[in-house]
């Protein structure tokens, strides 16, 4: 005689998150409908590190939202290195360093952003171009440099785009590793002055940007917010926050 499903009587609390709580059980096991539910997230994961880079269509979003953009390569040629060498991911192939170092004009940008597939290229696809109008929009009178689209990129290849192009900061946009219930999270890197050698602790990180996460409006905000600071304060990292809600608080 096989096991009864019971549900879990806390099943309403799963209304308030997509983590996987309150699945019931089947005899000493999980449901069916729960153990394959797992199974497709699990593969939706699994799609989302390997699925190439839609350039075309980045490229076409960038374009209808009026970008000038550049396209770059890291030194991993394709994804399966790219994966087994985190190293080649976070510098540029020769192609890519001629080409900012021809592009570069004699004006510095005070910032540059990148696109770039990371772990997720579905989350570039779906939440890069829009993010990047509503960050542009809060920043008036910006010397922003035309948008690098990175493919096999690290975010650390963001320290070698902006080095060459003497960018004032420098942000990537890039797909993070994908969860079981967040295959498509972009995340931001911010970085004061890049060069090749900074680490993590010299950026800021705002993650889970997606529609079901933190919003377009929410991180434009934050990402404005740490850049003028760190103009202001000439770095990023573990000394720079966001203090809006310390500055709300007292006033």
């Amino acid at each position: 005689m096989s096991a009864a499903c019971f549900p879990d009587p806390w099943q309403f609390l799963r209304r308030f998150t997509a983590a996987r709580i309150a699945l019931g059980r089947a005899g000493v096991s999980l449901p069916t409908a729960a153990v394959l539910d797992f199974g497709l997230a699990h593969a939706r994961a699994r799609d989302a590190v390997q699925l190439p880079l839609d350039r075309e269509r980045v490229v076409s979003l960038l374009e209808r939202g009026g970008f000038s953009h550049l396209a770059v390569q890291s030194s991993a040629v394709d994804r399966a290195l790219y994966l087994q060498r985190p190293d080649l991911g976070r510098r540029l192939d020769p192609a890519g360093r001629e080409l900012l170092s021809r592009v570069k004009g004699d004006r510095r940008p005070q910032v540059v952003f990148v696109i770039a597939d990371g772990l997720s290229s579905c989350a570039v696809v779906s939440h890069a171009v829009p993010l990047l109008r509503e960050v542009i929009a809060r920043l008036p009178g910006w010397e922003v440099a035309p948008v690098v689209v990175a493919e096999q990129a690290r975010v650390a290849l963001g320290d070698e785009i902006g080095e060459i192009l003497e960018a004032e900061q420098v942000v990537m946009l890039i797909g993070e590793r994908p969860g079981l219930s967040s295959p498509d999270s972009l995340g931001i890197y911010l970085t004061y002055a890049p060069r090749v050698g900074r680490n993590d602790a010299e950026r800021n990180c705002i993650s889970n940007v997606r529609p079901e996460g933190l919003t377009y409006p929410e991180a434009a905000d934050s990402l404005a917010y740490l850049l003028n600071a760190a103009r202001r304060l000439k770095l990023s990292g573990v000394g720079l926050k966001d203090e809006r809600e310390l500055l709300l608080a007292d006033k």
